[in-house]
């Protein structure tokens, strides 16, 4: 309320400083209050956001002295020091990382430079990149022990408890978790006077990158889709200048890709659960960067646009570009145990009297793999059922056309996901043969108003392996030339444009 014995005592002048004045002593008070219950909050900061809080001195000094403007002042200082407080505490948060999630939350910006400093030097950062996929940057001390799969960052013993920091990551360095084909691997933070960490046996100066060629490794689509492309996004950027370690060798795989391999890394793949010796590094990445199949995320600094040439670079491609003149050439992709194409001898006849060229191979390629790249890039058009054989795709030129017959089943989602999104990152035009059930060879398996064939859902929600098991493993496809005759036709005026 308002005093007037107070008014009459005193000047409008002096009361306006004693305001102010009684405004700062709150201020100073509050922040030794502050310091006193939580020693961490450095008090320029505090001081510097309470200040941006509040209103300004000038503002303050033309406002009359009276119980409502103290009272309006004193909740405004009392509600800045809590949000300073506030925020502080969500910065003291550590992250809730559990072998399953390994998720780190992104540490509030508010917390001081060099805590935040020391919390990056000592947390590996371990975390689930989509969908499922383990990946860690690692630098420091790192100590790695095939004999127990475990990778250590060792560091001081007061630095690992001044943190609180988790000291153990579970990870699958394979894009996918769960396949039961990986080998899990331990991230873990140690003491230097840890009697039990090992000793280093080998010194490198490179960095190295982990990872798995377990998983789905063999079919010709993960070959690309889980480890070369995702390869080619984490490693790039060393120059070659990287060590591979491949945990759940295949000797085959780097045999297959060897020409490949050796435009990422100019040292020899180590098969890391053969070795009996600790091997040291100060940088160390464990798993691999993946966005999506085939797809290579702008964040990686890298594109499917330089994959594509490194590939040309490798296998000695030489188009470039489709060609949009004269006798365009089609390759028809054939598959020999499942979705069997069963009329592709009537579909490359009326293919050739539009005036396409036609080829046929099996796409699954085992054999020499550079001469079936080089017959790819010869093509202006692949076409053929949704399957691994598709993959072939990173092989052909810019502007050709992809046709991708999608069967029965609803999976149109997972046939975008593999070969239509990825298409457009390949300077690729897409298109797709969605067939009806006449097309479809499961119409002489199941009765007409069977689950299969009218609720293809309903098969879905049964899981994977019956889902695989009807649509994939199961069906052949028998295409109505006249209907496909203009996906082709559609084909040539895109070659045209």
């Amino acid at each position: 309320m308002y005093d007037p014995i107070f008014a009459k005592s005193f000047s409008r002048y002096d009361r306006r400083r004693f305001g102010c004045f009684a405004l700062i002593l709150s201020l100073i008070i509050a922040l030794s209050i502050c310091s006193t219950f939580n020693p961490t909050l450095h008090p320029l900061t505090l001081i510097g956001d309470a200040v941006n809080l509040q209103l300004s001195i000038s503002a303050v000094e033309s406002m009359l002295i009276d119980d409502a403007i103290i009272n309006n002042i004193t909740a405004q200082t009392e509600t800045a020091q809590n949000m300073l407080v506030i925020n502080e505490t969500a910065a003291d948060i550590e992250p809730l990382i559990s072998p399953q999630s390994m998720i780190v939350m992104k540490e509030s910006e508010t917390k001081p430079a060099k805590i935040d400093q020391k919390r990056r030097n000592v947390d590996p950062l371990c975390r689930v990149v989509k969908p499922d996929a383990d990946y860690c940057e690692i630098e420091g001390d790192v100590r790695i022990d095939p004999n127990s799969s475990t990778v250590f960052l060792v560091m001081p013993r007061s630095t690992i408890s001044e943190t609180n920091a988790t000291s153990n990551w579970i990870i699958e360095p394979y894009p996918r978790r769960g396949t039961g084909f990986v080998k899990p691997w331990t991230v873990k933070l140690a003491a230097e006077d840890d009697a039990s960490v090992p000793k280093c046996d080998h010194l490198h100066s490179l960095p190295a990158l982990l990872f798995s060629i377990g998983g789905f490794t063999g079919n010709h689509f993960h070959d690309f889709a889980d480890l070369l492309v995702p390869l080619f996004a984490t490693s790039f950027r060393f120059k070659r200048d990287v060590h591979f370690l491949a945990t759940d060798y295949k000797p085959w795989w780097p045999a297959k890709y060897r020409p490949l391999l050796r435009r990422l890394t100019g040292h020899d793949m180590l098969d890391i659960d053969r070795q009996n010796q600790t091997h040291c590094y100060t940088k160390l990445t464990a798993g691999l960067k993946f966005d999506s199949e085939l797809v290579v995320d702008s964040a990686s600094g890298v594109s499917m646009r330089q994959f594509r040439q490194l590939l040309r670079q490798t296998y000695s491609l030489d188009r470039d570009k489709a060609s949009g003149s004269g006798r365009p050439r089609l390759m028809i992709v054939s598959r020999k145990r499942t979705r069997i194409l069963t009329n592709e001898d009537r579909i490359s006849r009326a293919a050739r009297k539009l005036g396409f060229e036609v080829v046929s191979a099996e796409g699954d390629v085992s054999a020499n793999l550079t001469k079936f790249a080089q017959l790819v890039n010869s093509c202006d058009v692949m076409m053929g059922v949704h399957g691994a054989g598709l993959t072939n795709m990173v092989f052909l030129p810019d502007k050709a056309v992809l046709i991708q017959i999608v069967p029965l089943g609803a999976i149109d989602i997972f046939a975008k996901l593999d070969f239509g999104n990825p298409s457009a990152g390949m300077k690729i035009r897409y298109l797709d043969y969605k067939i009806e059930m006449k097309e479809s060879s499961l119409i002489q398996r199941y009765p007409i108003d069977h689950p299969v064939l009218r609720d293809p859902m309903s098969i879905h929600r049964q899981g994977w392996g019956k889902l695989r098991d009807v649509y994939l493993n199961n069906q052949n496809v028998t295409i109505d030339v006249r209907r496909f005759r203009a996906t082709l036709a559609k084909a040539l005026k895109l070659l045209r444009r």
